[in-house]
């Protein structure tokens, strides 16, 4: 039974280091960031930042690695965001052609 248990954690830490990689694609794709909310991905940021300090605490090698490629791909995300979201609020100020 504790293989199970050890296959159900690299499950999810595999789901979780790469949740954020099709937001990052669709960023890229589209080269906007208006529908990202920086309240979640702050939020997110810091959850995964305690998780990495728990899972150093405890010696988790599972927990300690998914929450570093967690946190490298939500910087990323960061980066991304205020990158295309000058952009975004940028062109928001042209006014429409007639």
């Amino acid at each position: 039974m504790n293989i199970v248990w050890k296959a159900v954690g690299y499950l999810a830490a595999m789901l979780t280091m790469f949740g954020f990689v099709p937001q990052i694609l669709k960023m890229l794709k589209t080269k906007s960031a208006g529908d990202l909310s920086m309240g979640a991905l702050i939020q997110i940021s810091i959850g995964v930042c305690l998780w990495l300090l728990y899972g150093i605490h405890i010696n988790d090698v599972i927990i300690i690695f998914a929450n570093s490629i967690t946190l490298l791909s939500l910087v990323i995300t960061l980066y991304l965001y205020f990158r295309f979201s000058k952009k975004t609020t940028e062109n928001k100020n042209i006014p429409p052609v007639l």
